[in-house]
């Protein structure tokens, strides 16, 4: 321990309360008390009620969060099938060919999202792969932009995987196919429930590439929260957000509770 008295201790931890306080909990809670304000023109909000969240749960919004979560779930399913393939697939490859997986992987988190969003818009405007105006573009540029955490997850767990179950089934005869779907899969559900969460969550407050290749009629809801600030009702993109929010935890908390099933399991 570095810390040796409870002075310091208590200091340590103090300056992590406010850290905590100053960088997280009031950012957030300004925004859901701003989806409840009626106005705020003073210090403190006023004519507090849930009538905007009535508007975030109809018409554009409601649309929009269900984009998000049709597309978060696709992108995430996706990213998480694709990138546990790789990883498998790079645990049994030459050191050198690791190594650039690894880096071709993780280069969509190396350089702004913007700048995939209009590769994929260009890349994808024109025949025989014409995507541009369609919802599935938007989803690839999702599913680009959380692969590089599907794989690192699967890839941290496989490493921690302890050899000695493979081989204890390829020496009673099983095939590659079977130790992997009895024996390396399994284990491997935490991690995958895991990097599906993280995914899902991701997804669901990805702007930058968004913007850049959606249609009018696949309109995520952070940028119709974008959009809403962009026309100055503020209060309003708080309410949506909050419904983001809590949108996102309650996936976040479905996701968790099948990964500690898998745990247990």
């Amino acid at each position: 321990m570095l810390l040796w008295s409870r002075r310091s201790s208590a200091v340590v931890l103090a300056v992590f309360a406010v850290a905590v306080l100053v960088v997280f909990v009031l950012p957030l809670g300004t925004v859901v008390v701003a989806g409840l304000a009626g106005s705020w023109t003073g210090p403190l909000p006023s004519d507090l009620g849930l009538a905007r969240f009535g508007d975030a749960l109809s018409g554009e919004d409601l649309a929009s969060l269900s984009v998000s979560l049709q597309t978060a779930f696709l992108a995430g399913g996706t990213a998480l099938v694709i990138g546990t393939w790789a990883a498998l697939a790079a645990r049994e490859a030459p050191s050198w060919l690791r190594k650039i997986t690894d880096a071709v992987f993780h280069l969509p988190i190396a350089v702004p999202s913007v700048a995939i969003g209009l590769g994929l818009l260009i890349a994808f405007n024109s025949k025989p792969l014409l995507l541009g105006g369609t919802r599935w573009i938007v989803v690839l540029a999702h599913t680009a932009l959380v692969l590089a955490f599907a794989f690192s997850a699967v890839s941290a767990a496989l490493d921690r995987l302890d050899p000695a179950y493979r081989q204890a089934a390829e020496s009673l005869g099983a095939g590659p196919v079977r130790v992997l779907v009895k024996i390396t899969l399994p284990l491997l559900l935490p991690a995958l429930g895991a990097a599906a969460g993280l995914a899902v969550a991701l997804s669901m407050g990805e702007l930058g590439a968004t913007v850049m290749v959606y249609p009018a009629t696949w309109k995520t809801l952070p940028v119709t929260i974008f959009g809403l600030t962009d026309r100055g009702q503020v209060f309003q993109a708080a309410a949506s957000t909050t419904l983001l929010l809590a949108v996102t935890l309650l996936a976040l908390i479905v996701l968790g509770r099948i990964r500690g099933r898998a745990a247990l399991r």
